[in-house]
């Protein structure tokens, strides 16, 4: 079975700073409906003005995912991090007992746009802690590249969960597939371009939620970026 989530249909926040959409419920948006999908609990698909962003806050007993799309993100952390983030990099910080950190537009002329991502941890209390990994545009390139991985497998970033991210660019007419093991479930988000997923089209913001089907396959209408979320 697949359930679309239409791009239309996801929550919003707007300010002066920053315009974010929320695939599942978060902060003002709460949709019972919409809490997320297995361990997956937040795609945020934020665009954040130059010079802007989010103050020093504090998180704990999270996974976050960052994923840049375009621009730059200048992040700080209460461990001592402080790194840019780009496109072709993923950034996993683990919130576990609680961390203090600040997001950023590394530019002051250019915009940035970004998917913070959200898992939820197999345990509590574990100790903070920080990873960013650069995943070169030729391993993503018509193929579907593992950036995150509960034992880091293929080099991608460790998550304290059994949630496997794979990403990847396709250029107009590719086709790729992914083969899905009994009792798993898959979310696909397109990040950008027109897709037909089991001959359905997706366009830039849509979702599927993907449980009982053997694979997955998908046909790129248009360049299109994806992630893709195995999880158990």
């Amino acid at each position: 079975m697949i359930v679309f989530r239409d791009r239309m249909a996801r929550g919003r926040s707007r300010t002066g700073w920053l315009d974010s959409r929320h695939t599942f419920s978060f902060a003002d948006y709460e949709d019972p409906a919409q809490m997320g999908f297995r361990a997956l609990r937040v795609i945020n698909e934020d665009r954040v003005i130059p010079g802007a962003g989010f103050p020093t806050h504090r998180h704990r007993d999270m996974d976050i995912l960052t994923y840049v799309l375009a621009g730059a993100l200048e992040h700080k952390d209460s461990l001592g991090n402080g790194a840019v983030i780009r496109p072709g990099e993923v950034q996993r910080m683990s919130a576990g007992t609680g961390i203090m950190h600040s997001e950023f537009n590394a530019s002051t002329v250019e915009p940035v746009h970004f998917l913070q991502i959200w898992i939820i941890p197999d345990r509590v209390g574990l100790p903070p802690s920080y990873e960013q990994k650069v995943f070169p545009i030729e391993e993503r390139r018509g193929k579907l590249r593992r950036v995150a991985a509960p034992d880091g497998r293929d080099g991608a970033v460790t998550v304290h969960q059994d949630a496997h991210l794979f990403v990847a660019n396709l250029e107009s007419g590719e086709g790729i597939a992914h083969e899905i093991d009994r009792g798993r479930g898959v979310w696909l988000q397109l990040a950008r371009g027109i897709i037909a997923l089991n001959g359905t089209e997706m366009r830039e913001g849509d979702g599927a939620a993907i449980e009982g089907e053997p694979s997955v396959a998908i046909e790129a209408d248009t360049d299109a970026e994806l992630l893709l979320f195995d999880l158990g």
